[in-house]
């Protein structure tokens, strides 16, 4: 009999990035491969994309957020919900999306609220952008999250959804960044956003964005990119690339959109202090900092901004506004949800959002624990099609019986190969909350009995009897300790 260990995994984990030619106009993809046998007929997502820091507004001037926080909506199965509704006999404007999105205050009003405004994009997706949002003085805490809450055009709520925490900071700090800091410096394999002013006009404003694999400069649309920190030596060799650790002025970076993996040529990042570039600085970025990226294959070049189109400016040393770019560590956060074949009217918020799995026992009998956030009673751990016994310990913990290997392989006894289903969490009105984990039944290599592939059919039976009743009496037994 063949015997399954094991292990978890979250299915967006930090990429190993390649190498890639120096050619600046060819942008290679770079990891943009999607997970094909997770896309569901119906699948709905929200995916908010926001900046780390928020700088204070003090008196009358407001500091609006920068870049501004971006809201998409995508999936097949918002049109099928747009067929149900047209089914029943409803007008286009009761489909439509509209939302608001305002910081997560009780104070917080309609009124302070941003009214999101969607444009349909080619790639049938929805976008909006929060243009003036601010966070005034009078607001004292140190951290706030933004809140987007959804609705129909009949005022039918989707839900509410919450963004990552986001710190307040008074300005940029000019200070030397140390441990005690952490959370200002840029790390590598992190996510950062780059905009350009020209003469510090915010109205100029331009942010460093990817359409259709061409890098871009737009007044609206910004794109969240992978800096990675490069070794040259391992680069030198055509192999893999990745470094850990704080960006730090000096080092060779690579920028690479994480939607669509086009990839920026390596570039020494540069402190910039007064249209100078500082090349004997070797102290951790920070957020909101002035850089500049000189191109490491032509270090008389840097990443440039001129009537909106990115360029390589031979500026040297001493650089125009078009060379020096702010940058800031931005956050993606996403939603996936599936409502089937049923039109759910309830919201679909509080929305569970897992964080980590932690396995309890090994072999045939294994229990899991999630942890996460907003969870209910009402939920349900499914383990790909299949429903795991759950129970409900916390709003922060779920714990579930894994299931047997055999549910996903009639073939398990003799199986020599590792199988992976998702991991999703499904209310009791059949509402699909997706997560971006899998977990990973790995087998214990081991050959086959003599004589055959083992007993009968009986055996088989019997065998999944006891395990089932075993692993079912384990788990009762730990729900009572």
């Amino acid at each position: 009999m063949c015997c399954f260990f094991a292990f978890l995994c979250d299915k967006h984990p930090c990429r190993p990035i390649r190498r890639l030619n120096s050619g600046f106009q060819g942008c290679q993809l770079l990891g943009a491969s999607a997970d094909l046998g997770r896309e569901a007929h119906a699948d709905q997502s929200v995916t908010i994309l926001h900046a780390k820091v928020a700088q204070k507004s003090y008196g009358n001037e407001k500091r609006f957020f920068c870049p501004p926080p971006c809201v998409y909506i995508t999936g097949h199965g918002w049109k099928v919900m747009q067929d149900h509704l047209k089914a029943a006999g409803y007008g286009d404007s009761v489909y439509r999306v509209c939302g608001y999105m305002c910081l997560d205050s009780s104070s917080q009003s309609q009124a302070d609220a941003f009214k999101l405004v969607f444009d349909e994009q080619p790639n049938s997706r929805m976008f909006a952008c929060a243009k003036s949002l601010f966070i005034s003085d009078q607001d004292k805490r140190k951290h706030f999250c933004l809140l987007l809450r959804l609705f129909l055009g009949n005022r039918q709520e989707v839900g509410s959804f919450q963004s990552r925490m986001i710190k307040v900071i008074s300005k940029p700090s000019q200070k030397r960044q140390s441990m005690k800091n952490a959370d200002l410096c840029i790390s590598s394999c992190s996510r950062v956003a780059l905009f350009n002013r020209l003469r510090s006009q915010t109205v100029s404003t331009r942010y460093l964005s990817v359409d259709r694999g061409a890098f871009i400069a737009s007044a609206r649309h910004w794109t969240a990119f992978t800096i990675t920190m490069v070794d040259d030596q391992c680069a030198d060799q055509g192999g893999f690339v990745l470094s850990e650790g704080f960006i730090c002025y000096g080092c060779v970076v690579q920028l690479v959109c994480t939607e669509s993996g086009a990839a920026l040529p390596p570039m020494v990042i540069r402190k910039v202090n007064k249209q100078h570039a500082i090349l004997d600085v070797d102290e951790p970025v920070s957020q909101l900092h002035k850089c500049a990226f000189q191109f490491r294959d032509n270090p008389h070049a840097y990443l440039c901004l001129t009537n909106d189109a990115i360029i390589q400016d031979p500026s040297k040393v001493v650089l125009n506004d078009g060379s020096c770019w702010t940058i800031i560590g931005v956050e993606v956060v996403e939603f996936t949800f599936n409502q089937g074949l049923a039109c759910i009217t309830t919201p679909v918020s509080p929305f569970p959002v897992v964080t980590g799995l932690e396995v309890n026992g090994g072999g045939h009998v294994a229990m899991l624990e999630i942890h996460g956030e907003n969870f209910t009673p009402h939920l349900k751990v499914w383990f790909g099609n299949g429903e795991a016994e759950t129970m409900y310990k916390s709003p922060k913990s779920l714990l579930c019986v894994v299931p047997d290997v055999s549910v996903f392989s009639d073939s398990w006894r003799c199986l020599r190969r590792v199988i992976t289903v998702p991991l999703s969490l499904v209310r009791l009105d059949g509402l699909i909350y997706r997560t971006s984990y899998n977990f990973t039944y790995t087998p214990e290599l081991q050959p086959p009995p003599e004589g055959g592939m083992g007993g009968g059919q009986d055996d088989d039976i019997l065998l999944e009897t006891i395990h089932q009743e075993f692993t079912r009496a384990n788990f009762h037994l730990f729900m009572q300790s």
